[in-house]
């Protein structure tokens, strides 16, 4: 745990009591805080009491006496309408702030400008997050991962010079971290997500950027700039004479780190220099992941690794579970958990590294549904449709490729399985990627992921 001091003898308000403000409670109280807790959710609330976290009931406590709010980053801050602990925090004048930025505070007060790697991005954070973490690992670095990845920032140890924290962060996340500064940051690429808590394209953008933006002196922003958004992102830190890598995967850089084949290569002043090789790294299969791994890699060389122990980590990664995960094969059909695919842009990675897909997909479909998946579908033999959003993919799919109304996630790896296994195909692949939230169905894409991995487990015949 890492005890939050920065707020010691001072009253402070949280709301969300989910693993992450249980964990926030305990690390203000270890640091000498008076808590105040709430939440929403009655479950919730009983379990915080009976972890010992005082609770409140925030309508009606003395607001002047409090000295900041922090919020989960579930609730939200500004759109579609303010959560209602904002609004009376805002009424008093009292700052909102969530995990992340206590975090911030209690480094800057106790060690300041120890490594700190933030990584964001619509797509690819959590297996950048893994990767970086991987690499400094086996490179023997003292290493605390956590963020948006599932790890509550304030459950990991301290900062200190010796150690690395990687922390992967939602939007959202950046949206409470006013004091956010790390010595790494890194953004890997935005595009069309979580409208309805931003509420206009322009808003969205503006927050991941925050993150390159807030990189403290003498640190390093990171930049992916293969989308219009992170160009121009990386074209103002450039005037504001930030110290700036830009990435690409799609066109060459005079300065920078791109990727030329299989290979990551560093373009610098002083020449060209290749960093790693991804040729036969199976866990980091697709141009997605070239993206990935180059950021990452650029991360490494800020932080003064080698080309050896990069490419070292490449080799040895095993790759993010619900992340185009190898979860088995039955026969000559392979099963892939790609669970994180929550949008389209992070479907359409997975479906250009396969061809003969068995495509389980659905959810709680996002803005435009899966009509810019098109150029797609001819890798794709058959689609099992669950969820939600069944009979708005069936329109899209209808009189393209061919498709059945499974409904739930049992029936839909049943059939994809005995579809697969009859065509005849030479490597068939049953592949979820839902192009979905969960929420309809389940508690978030781990636990669907979960699901999948489950049911090709029980299916005879299948080997890991």
């Amino acid at each position: 745990m890492t005890p939050v001091t920065v707020f010691s003898g001072r009253t402070v308000a949280v709301f969300g009591l989910g693993k992450s403000g249980r964990m926030t409670c305990q690390a203000l109280i270890a640091g000498g805080a008076r808590v105040v807790a709430a939440d929403d959710n009655a479950a919730s609330l009983a379990e915080a009491a009976a972890a010992g976290i005082p609770i409140g009931d925030l309508r009606t406590i003395d607001w002047s006496t409090v000295a900041v709010l922090v919020l989960a980053p579930g609730a939200p801050l500004t759109h579609p309408a303010p959560h209602w602990a904002v609004l009376l925090a805002q009424r008093a004048n009292v700052p909102v702030i969530g995990d992340i930025d206590l975090f911030c505070r209690e480094r800057a007060k106790s060690a300041p400008g120890a490594p700190f790697v933030a990584i964001t991005g619509t797509n690819g954070k959590s297996t950048t997050t893994a990767l970086v973490a991987h690499i400094l690992r086996s490179a023997g670095r003292d290493v605390q991962m956590g963020g948006n990845i599932g790890v509550p920032i304030l459950s990991l140890e301290p900062s200190s010079r010796a150690r690395v924290h990687v922390i992967e962060m939602s939007s959202f996340q950046i949206d409470l971290a006013p004091a956010l500064d790390p010595t790494v940051g890194v953004l890997l690429n935005v595009s069309e997500d979580h409208l309805d808590r931003h509420g206009t394209m322009e808003n969205y953008a503006a927050i991941k950027e925050r993150l390159v933006a807030g990189v403290q002196g003498g640190g390093i922003a990171i930049v992916g700039v293969d989308d219009d958004w992170c160009r121009a992102i990386a074209d103002r830190l450039e005037k504001q004479c930030r110290r700036l890598v830009r990435i690409s995967v799609h066109q060459a850089l005079v300065q920078g780190v791109t990727v030329e084949g299989n290979r990551i290569v560093a373009a610098t002043e002083r020449g060209r220099e290749t960093v790693a090789e991804l040729a036969g790294i199976s866990s980091l299969r697709g141009v997605h992941n070239a993206q990935n791994a180059a950021c990452a890699a650029a991360a490494m060389l800020a932080l003064g690794l080698s080309p050896h122990d990069i490419q070292q980590g490449l080799r040895s990664f095993p790759g993010l579970a619900h992340r185009m995960e190898e979860v088995g094969r039955r026969g000559a059909v392979l099963f892939v958990n790609d669970s994180k695919a929550t949008n389209v842009d992070s479907a359409a990675v997975a479906l250009v590294c396969f061809t003969d897909i068995f495509w389980i997909l659905g959810g709680k479909a996002k803005t435009g549904g899966i009509a810019s998946l098109t150029q797609f579908f001819p890798r794709v033999a058959k689609a099992y449709l669950i969820g939600e959003a069944t009979e708005e993919f069936a329109a899209t799919l209808e009189g393209r490729v061919p498709y059945v109304r499974c409904g739930t996630m049992d029936r839909a790896v049943v059939a994809a399985a005995f579809d697969a296994e009859s065509s005849g195909l030479a490597a068939p692949v049953v592949l979820l990627s839902p192009a979905c939230a969960s929420f309809d169905q389940y508690r978030n894409f781990e636990v669907r992921g979960d699901a999948f991995r489950k049911l090709v487990q029980a299916l005879p015949g299948k080997r890991p």
